[in-house]
């Protein structure tokens, strides 16, 4: 194949990609929702949307996220109950009260809490 064909298929295959995205922030980092009461520890991050298609239509459309960002599990709690969020960067902010998050399932995937941060276990480490 001649070199400006490559070139050519190399760039049509770039547009179809989905974009760059960039986590503003990491596992273990405590957030909180923009818009809702809740906060959370992050613990796993999806670099652009991977949820399913009935829950992404689920979302009220005047606020659903663009799918095009990363979007972070969080062992999350409000006033009544802990749980599992699924949440887009768009909705989250630094939680900065410098208070743990009070979820049953820290202990199993993290060590310790200091300066606003959890940090993970090392068999959960890559």
């Amino acid at each position: 194949m001649p070199r400006h064909e490559s070139l050519l298929t190399d760039l049509a295959a770039a547009a179809k990609a989905p974009p760059v995205t960039h986590a503003d922030f990491a596992i273990g980092d405590v957030v909180k929702h923009r818009l809702f009461e809740f906060r959370g520890v992050i613990f796993d991050v999806d670099p652009i949307f991977a949820n399913s298609e009935e829950w992404y239509e689920s979302i009220p459309e005047d606020v659903r996220p663009d799918r095009d960002q990363p979007f972070y599990h969080l062992l999350a709690e409000n006033a009544e109950s802990s749980y599992v969020a699924y949440v887009s960067q768009q909705n989250l902010v630094p939680d900065d009260s410098d208070e743990p998050v009070h979820h049953p399932a820290i202990a199993g995937i993290f060590d310790a809490y200091a300066d606003g941060r959890y940090r993970l276990k090392r068999e959960h480490r890559h």
